[in-house]
């Protein structure tokens, strides 16, 4: 009997000291994966839809990186990384650990490719950039705009400056249509916040108005300190029932037969966005308009003036009286 319970202590003792030299064992390759550097210079990897937690240890090695596939797996197991690759570019730094790499991947931290959708673009300029991008993924094709305002959710036909100007940050393979759709409702979220702080005698009924006009004060001006004084000039001409006579929307009508000129038979050319022939404001924005483009249509400068004409410096001349305005032209055109 005594035989038996020393033959059990035995055992127990052995499993015991077993179990420690492996707990030992594996903090030791623990502290390795945590402090070692495995990354010999800067490396990209690529984890691409349907990769397994193996397939990405074999890209790892075949980079050079220095992990020890066993360790490597059972810690990334730890981690859940069997079940949350997320696809993308990685860019693994100089003197990484596997610890560094382990917790890169587990976070999802993919480079980040970007592009610039600047104010006064027109949709068909920031389609083309979207199509040439060689990072995104292309879904979307010329004949499916319709289609495109129903998948971003808008209730707008036409895309014109439903989109906002800016810089967007995207990873690998983002879709296309993911991407507009970042910049539909960054539109929309602006153009809410400033119509709810709009002016209440601004001559504009729905937040739309005010980005059709906004787009039309992009055009009109670079200047800062200019976009409230243009906007109240339209916004003046509006109430009075005056035709707002702006070049950049006749330009808009013209589409491609536009070569840098506008003739006289151009301005009584009755194109839906030929503002010397139609009353009112254009069907849709000419243009991407930037928040304070939108700000200056909501805005508007509270003075007297009803015309301008361009200085020829990027500044404008304003006027209240049409005599006024044809001594300008005269000055700055002729």
């Amino acid at each position: 009997m005594a035989k038996h319970v020393m033959g059990h202590s035995i055992a127990a003792f052995t499993l015991l000291m077993l179990a420690g030299l492996i707990s030992i064992w594996a903090g030791m390759h623990y502290h390795l994966i945590e402090k070692k550097p495995v990354v010999a210079s800067e490396t990209v990897i690529e984890i691409r839809r349907g990769d397994t937690l193996d397939s990405v240890i074999s890209t790892l090695l075949a980079h050079r990186v220095q992990i020890n596939r066993f360790w490597f797996k059972l810690f990334a197991y730890r981690k859940h990384l069997d079940r949350g690759l997320k696809r993308g570019e990685y860019v693994l730094a100089k003197g990484a650990s596997a610890a560094d790499i382990l917790q890169q991947l587990t976070e999802g931290r993919t480079r980040q490719y970007s592009i610039t959708f600047p104010e006064g673009w027109s949709f068909k300029q920031l389609f083309q950039a979207v199509k040439t991008n060689p990072y995104l993924a292309h879904t979307l094709s010329d004949a499916e705009l319709t289609e495109l305002m129903k998948g971003i959710g808008s209730d707008k036909p036409h895309p014109e400056g439903l989109f906002f100007p800016d810089t967007y940050y995207f990873e690998k393979y983002t879709a296309d249509i993911e991407l507009l759709k970042r910049a539909h409702d960054r539109m929309q979220k602006v153009l809410a916040e400033e119509w709810s702080k709009r002016d209440q005698n601004v001559p504009l009924e729905t937040p739309y108005q005010a980005l059709i006009l906004a787009s039309i004060v992009e055009k009109e001006t670079g200047a800062a300190e200019e976009r409230r004084q243009i906007a109240g000039v339209f916004a003046r001409r509006l109430k009075k029932g005056m035709l707002l006579q702006t070049d950049p929307t006749v330009i808009y009508g013209m589409g491609d037969s536009y070569h840098g000129d506008i003739r006289h038979k151009d301005l009584r050319e009755p194109t839906p966005y030929n503002t010397y022939v139609i009353e009112g404001l254009p069907p849709t924005p000419i243009a991407l308009p930037g928040k304070e483009a939108i700000v200056a249509a909501l805005h508007p400068d509270q003075g007297d003036a009803l015309y301008f004409v361009a200085r020829g410096n990027g500044r404008h001349a304003f006027s209240s009286t049409l005599a006024e305005h044809e001594k300008y032209v005269e000055r700055y055109q002729r």
